[in-house]
């Protein structure tokens, strides 16, 4: 019996392979450029996630304080002509009969009110009064001056004043006569409607 040949070994091919590893690297690359160029999506936090974070930036912000600021307050007060009928009525019992009104360097007081029955003559009529005063400041001295008083319609005599027209009432209440100072108070000046006054450093 003749003996059979063994059989020759086939070679692989090459080509399966090489198919393979190219169908590899191509959906490799293909997944990496899918993942680099996908969509930006915005993230929504959920309620209790919102709150969680708000604590966070709160506990970091108090970490570092800051620097606590201080202005200096203003040096001028203004008071309106209704202001200051306003805080003689709510300080006095003359607000239903006085009032005051404010023009240039010039302050206007009318006054109404009923006279005393007891007064001789004159007695439980109402009197009826306006009287005109200058004002002006000038280096802390306030200087209230009485120009007229009318009483009924009649400008009374400056005799019958004590010769008061003309002369600084508050500066004889304030230094004798010889003008005084009104403790922090650096200007004041009246304005139609308006009473300004400057305080000192």
């Amino acid at each position: 019996m003749a003996d059979i040949p063994p059989p020759v070994p086939r070679r692989r091919s090459c080509l399966v392979p090489a198919l393979i590893g190219i169908i590899v690297v191509l959906l490799v690359t293909a997944g990496l450029w899918f993942w680099f160029n996908r969509p930006i999506k915005p993230v929504q936090l959920s309620a209790a996630e919102k709150t969680a974070v708000e604590q966070k930036v709160e506990a970091i912000q108090q970490e570092k304080p800051a620097e606590p600021t201080y202005e200096k307050g203003s040096r001028d007060i203004v008071l309106t002509e209704r202001e200051l009928n306003g805080l003689l009525n709510e300080k006095t019992t003359l607000g239903g009969k006085l009032k005051f009104e404010l023009g240039t360097d010039v302050v206007h007081a009318r006054l109404e009110t009923d006279l005393d029955p007891d007064i001789p003559v004159v007695g439980g009529k109402k009197l009826k009064a306006r009287a005109r005063f200058f004002v002006k400041a000038e280096g802390g001295v306030p200087s209230l001056v009485l120009d007229d008083l009318t009483v009924w319609g009649v400008s009374v005599p400056n005799d019958w004043l004590g010769q008061m027209k003309g002369k600084d009432l508050l500066g004889q209440i304030l230094g004798g006569g010889k003008g005084g100072t009104v403790a922090g108070i650096e200007e004041m000046k009246v304005e139609p409607g308006q009473l300004k006054i400057r305080l000192k450093e």
